[in-house]
């Protein structure tokens, strides 16, 4: 390492006021990978190297926090996405409605973003980084998804002869479809509801007291 770069390294990594040290230089390192996504920079010509001269710090700061620019790069994606739901927890349905919502909130964040945008269309070139996008991100969100379901099973709220996994995919694709394939679809403000409440209006056991208007 050169000193210039060592000693912008220091700089980077000095305290920042009411934050620690590490994540002060991991907030340098994402912004610095997003500066260059901004630029129109590929993801194919994007090395730790260059990821390093952008934000100032050197290449093995990056290495101890990221394996690689895989990684890295799922975590510039989830630092661009809106963050996780919290649930309620009330019900099936309401919780299955906060979930449908964040992936609406996610389809208008993909369309005015174009780091999302362009990240997204480019990862599905490199298996590497759409392996680890789907297993830190996309399977996280499923697991919990069938959660609810399940729960809902239990409660008496969901039919106990469905099976969630194809269930879940009964929630989830309408909003995919409007969020991903139909760009142009109208993602209004009560969506997630509407889909929720459709679809639960033929999933409910018959005898569930809710599944009356």
């Amino acid at each position: 390492m050169d000193v210039g770069l060592a000693d912008r390294e220091s700089v980077v990594e000095q305290p920042v006021r009411g934050r620690p040290r590490s994540e002060a230089v991991e907030r340098a390192i994402i912004e610095g990978t997003m500066k260059l996504l901004e630029e129109g920079v590929p993801l194919a010509e994007i090395s730790i190297e260059r990821i390093a001269r952008t934000a100032g710090v050197g290449k093995a700061t990056i290495y101890r926090r990221w394996s690689g620019k895989e990684e890295l790069f799922v975590d510039v994606l989830r630092a661009a996405e809106p963050e996780d739901p919290e649930l309620p927890g009330t019900s099936m349905r309401d919780d299955l409605i906060v979930l449908l919502e964040s992936l609406r909130r996610r389809g208008l964040a993909n369309r005015s973003s174009a780091i999302l945008h362009n990240v997204h269309a480019q990862m599905k070139s490199s298996p590497k980084i759409w392996a680890a996008y789907h297993n830190t991100v996309i399977a996280p969100r499923r697991r919990l998804g069938t959660e609810v379901l399940r729960r809902g099973q239990e409660n008496g709220e969901l039919r106990a002869d469905l099976d969630v996994e194809l269930v879940n995919d009964l929630f989830v694709g309408p909003m995919l479809v409007r969020a991903v394939l139909r760009p142009d679809a109208d993602l209004a403000d009560d969506l997630a509801e509407c889909i929720v409440d459709t679809l639960l209006a033929g999933l409910r056991p018959v005898s569930s007291p809710t599944a009356q208007p």
